[in-house]
């Protein structure tokens, strides 16, 4: 069996690192890095590449055509078995594809400014956590680790890439997203929003890459007493952030200075909160991924 030292190592993210396997192949490992406010955090969090693994591959069983090839594989070395996968090689396109089903987050410090989200004019009166309905196509572009992804309209992408390629990424976003969303309600769970990266294969058509619908890249809400009006509980990294803008922390976002360690009850919290997730999603037990 192979080890990581047997791959060249081909490129650094915030969250996981790419090794070349072949011609065809990469190997796709992610780490239990955390990142927030546009900062790689020096705390890691316990099992958090397993879990981001573990719901990714759930969710590529389901949603084809994807660039999952295999994640139980004799060529996946044993020291990064459970958090690594083996994809196939594509032509990236350099977007971040947003879908946006509930205004929170950067969405709704836009459309507090502006009334408006990625240049989408929205209806006047609505309040953090509101539905929006239709769900709405908001893309940014991607940015180097240490810089802030910017939100950009679609006439943006369009001119960057062509209208039909620029199409393709709005349709696909928000049919992936409708689709996991209605399925996220029968588990209990709203998907408020999520971010995918697509990919082109050689003979051009639009794959699904990266991870998808991970706690990383998703925001999902306990369907049982969601209110508009506030902000709502959810399994995601937004436990980091809030404890990262407390008093506690004693960060200032807006200094040059990184973020201090997370103490042991936001680390441990913020694992629990992955796992929950995941096994709410999936109705299968974390201990039996990969066991």
């Amino acid at each position: 069996m192979p080890t990581l030292a047997d791959y060249q190592h081909v490129a650094r993210g915030k969250v996981r690192e790419l090794y070349d396997v072949d011609d065809e192949l990469l190997l796709f490992v992610a780490s239990d890095r955390i990142s927030a406010y546009d900062h790689v955090l020096s705390t890691e969090i316990p099992d958090k590449g397993r879990v981001l693994t573990a719901m990714s591959v759930f969710w590529f069983e389901r949603l084809a055509p994807n660039h999952l090839v295999a994640y139980d594989d004799p060529r996946i070395p044993a020291e990064v078995r459970g958090r690594a996968l083996l994809v196939r090689k594509l032509q990236m396109v350099d977007v971040e594809c947003v879908a946006r089903g509930y205004l929170t987050g950067s969405g709704m410090a836009d459309y507090t400014a502006t009334g408006a989200v990625c240049g989408i004019e929205l209806p006047a009166g609505l309040v953090e956590a509101s539905e929006l309905t239709p769900p709405i196509f908001t893309p940014a572009s991607k940015a180097e680790i240490g810089a802030h992804d910017e939100n950009v309209s679609f006439e943006v992408i369009a001119e960057k890439h062509g209208v039909e390629l620029a199409s393709k990424l709005r349709d696909r976003t928000i049919e992936l997203y409708s689709e996991a969303r209605a399925y996220a309600l029968t588990r209990g769970l709203i998907l408020a929003d999520t971010k995918f990266e697509f990919g082109l294969d050689a003979s051009g058509e639009l794959i699904l890459a990266d991870e998808v619908f991970t706690p990383d890249s998703s925001r999902y809400w306990p369907a049982e007493g969601y209110e508009p009006g506030r902000v709502q509980p959810s399994f995601d990294k937004q436990y980091v952030r809030d404890w990262l803008t407390s008093d506690a922390s004693g960060w200032d976002r807006k200094s040059d200075v990184p973020p201090p360690p997370l103490p042991a009850d936001v680390v441990e919290a913020t694992r629990n909160r992955y796992v929950e997730a995941y096994e709410r999603l999936t109705g299968r037990s974390f201990a039996d991924w990969l066991a």
